[in-house]
């Protein structure tokens, strides 16, 4: 394998963050980690480098002059779902769960340990990875009203057209389908979706996974949640 077939296979990570100094330090510590890495320092810069490359995960800053990291990850949302990890020195529970209505998978406050953000940027591209059917009795694809869900790859279509989910969105949808018709726990959906994401985070991205899917998201059909015991996606 040549030196440039090598770089093409490593994970492609879009650092987004104003501090030189601290850009610097992730772009040298990430390629010594085994990644690609390109930076920006604002929003503006990102758009840029997002429109020539193609990334597997940003690692974006929340407070940058001018456009927020928030107001960037909103916006980036309506045609991407490139997973976003997002550094913070806001470490309120109302900051993060800003975050995640906007589509941010993952929260990192600062000052944080650089191994903890290698272990963090990993799990994300981990759960990323089309995952095969648990079981020979789990369907590849599931539909719901006019939605098709492949399991294997991760995708979901709205009458052949694909509607873009993020990462978690991506997992959560994946777990309800493969119970299809079967209450699952907040619990048992934290863990699936990962680590940083606690039962109030589940609701709210079931909340977004509802603007999504459903043509009143205030009355689901769908995507219903079962008091007591959690939520289950149906077909009717």
């Amino acid at each position: 394998m040549s030196l440039l077939d090598s770089t093409v296979d490593k994970p492609h990570v879009l650092v987004v963050d104003d501090d030189t100094r601290l850009r610097g330090l992730l772009n040298t510590f990430l390629s010594k980690s085994g990644f690609r890495v390109t930076t920006a320092s604002n929003a503006a810069e990102a758009r840029q480098r997002l429109s020539a490359l193609d990334f597997d995960l940003i690692v974006l800053d929340v407070m940058m002059p001018g456009e927020s990291g928030l107001e960037f990850a909103g916006e980036l949302r309506r045609s991407d779902d490139v997973p976003i990890l997002m550094l913070t020195a806001m470490g309120e529970p109302k900051d993060r769960i800003a975050g995640l209505e906007q589509g941010v998978d993952d929260y990192l406050g600062k000052p944080f340990d650089p191994r903890e953000l290698l272990l963090r940027i990993q799990n994300i591209l981990r759960r990323n990875k089309p995952q095969a059917p648990a079981n020979a009795e789990t369907p590849r694809q599931v539909s719901f009203g006019p939605f098709q869900f492949d399991l294997e790859v991760g995708e979901l279509a709205q009458d052949g057209k694909r509607v873009a989910l993020t990462e978690t969105e991506t997992a959560l949808l994946r777990a309800l389908a493969a119970r299809l018709g079967e209450a699952v726990s907040r619990e048992a959906l934290c863990r699936i979706v990962g680590s940083a994401v606690n039962e109030r985070a589940i609701d709210v991205q079931v909340t977004r996974l509802r603007r999504k899917i459903e043509p009143d998201p205030s009355f689901p059909r769908y995507l219903r949640t079962v008091r007591g015991q959690g939520y289950r996606l149906v077909d009717a």
